[in-house]
């Protein structure tokens, strides 16, 4: 009889594992970046603000941030089937309950709020579980794998903004609470298949870096900082380009969606599959400093640029320096602390979570009060048809601020490190003055 974790008495066959894994992080993209594209529906048939718009990205990533420190404690010693399982249990009900709770719950915001909660937990979870399985799979290239399972986040995006704006084209506006019902079959199905296929034990207790003595590196710490920042300079842009696209730029909602956020994930999906297939031999350090830089250039480009055009590139642009951020910082985390374990990642994804609920709030919150202000808008921000694009363009200007102290973070860990530091496989170095692993 095989045991339970399915894997039989040869070496299992991970395929499915990473097929599931794959998938995993399609159910993630749908789960952040369903929801803004109903933003245009949200406001004008609840008349939700710029504020409560960015709440319910700052709610979604709290909860993923709760969980995740949930994780930290547990991920470890339950599994991971049983929380795969779970996850994505999660996932499908929220997003079938964003069709069906606004329309039952008076105010309606309240029942968005209740199903960004619900598939915020699934998303936190998974965010948790699947790259640490990934990153425990047979196999060398770990920076090359991690970034090949993390275009798959960017090539759902595409796929959620491309489907949901056909859908919304054939449906129309009316029926659009039919779409977050048929996305929820993904991770439904999702559940069904991390039940079966066969999965690598986490780090054993004995053979962890215990997370206290992480705490207490100072390179974990540079890397920490750099989540944050990396998880808002990749947000403020990604849950606010729809928006951006149709009142920032005059686009119409089906050529807004297509234009703004599929474009972007298009972007950064080409980015994390050409390292995925080309990176192996590349130096992560340098690359991510060069990314950082090209993303303060491109929320400049987006933010100052009267020309709708010269926006539009810096909207697309920034999701190719973005692409490497977050799974590029995952690598460094996983080269540098190898038996770092599950509760690494959690820790990782934390304080990743965190620059993701910041960097949508923020830039609502400046939008908010840049419209409301009462204050004449600059002349490179005050160009377009519609008032609330002037407010946005000064609100996504306000997180450039964030890719901005990535760039100054990356540059004193290369300082600090010395020159005489040994690269780690794919990683580089940010090390810290006293080994911890």
């Amino acid at each position: 009889m095989a045991p339970a974790d399915g894997t039989g008495p040869d070496r299992p066959d991970y395929a499915g594992t990473l097929r599931s894994c794959y998938l995993g992080y399609v159910t993630q993209a749908a789960v952040v970046n369903l929801a803004p594209l109903f933003y245009i529906v949200f406001m004008d048939d609840y008349g939700l603000t710029f504020t409560m718009l960015g709440s319910l990205s700052l709610i979604n990533f709290a909860v993923q941030i709760l969980v995740d420190l949930i994780c930290v404690a547990v991920a470890d010693r339950v599994g991971y089937r049983a929380l795969a399982v779970t996850a994505h249990a999660f996932a499908a009900a929220g997003l079938a309950s964003l069709g069906i709770l606004p329309g039952l719950i008076d105010p309606p915001f309240v029942g968005i709020v209740i199903s960004v909660a619900a598939f915020a937990v699934g998303g936190g979870m998974i965010e948790v579980l699947v790259s640490p399985i990934v990153d425990a799979l047979p196999g060398e290239a770990k920076a090359s794998s991690m970034s090949l399972l993390h275009s798959f986040y960017s090539w759902g995006q595409v796929s959620v903004a491309a489907a949901t704006t056909a859908l919304l084209h054939l449906l129309g506006l009316r029926h659009w609470w039919a779409i977050p019902m048929l996305w929820a079959l993904i991770p439904a199905y999702n559940a069904y298949r991390f039940a079966r296929v066969p999965l690598p034990g986490p780090v054993a207790e004995g053979g962890r870096t215990p997370l206290s003595r992480l705490l207490r590196s100072p390179a974990f710490i540079s890397v920490l900082a750099v989540m944050v920042c990396s998880g808002a300079a990749e947000q403020a842009m990604s849950q606010w380009a729809s928006l951006f696209a149709e009142a920032g730029l005059g686009i119409s909602k089906v050529l807004g969606d297509l234009l703004g956020p599929a474009l972007f994930a298009a972007a950064m999906g080409v980015g994390r599959t050409l390292f995925g297939i080309k990176g192996r031999n590349l130096r992560l350090p340098p690359i991510l400093l060069g990314s950082s830089l090209l993303c303060v250039l491109t929320y400049c480009m987006a933010s100052l640029s009267r020309s709708p055009a010269v926006a539009l590139l810096g909207l697309v642009l920034c999701g190719l320096a973005v692409s490497l951020l977050w799974p590029g910082t995952l690598s460094l985390a996983s080269a540098r602390f190898p038996m770092g374990g599950t509760a690494m990642f959690a820790m990782l994804a934390v304080f990743g979570d965190v620059g993701c609920s910041l960097g949508p709030w923020l830039t609502g919150l400046v939008s908010d009060l840049s419209v409301g202000g009462g204050r004449p808008m600059p002349p490179s921000l005050a160009g377009g048809p519609d008032p609330r694009g002037a407010g946005l363009r000064m609100g996504l200007l306000s997180s450039v601020a964030f890719p901005a102290l990535m760039a100054m973070i990356l540059l004193a860990s290369r300082k600090g490190s010395g020159k005489g530091n040994g690269a780690a496989p794919q990683g580089g170095s940010m090390r810290a003055p006293t080994p911890v692993e």
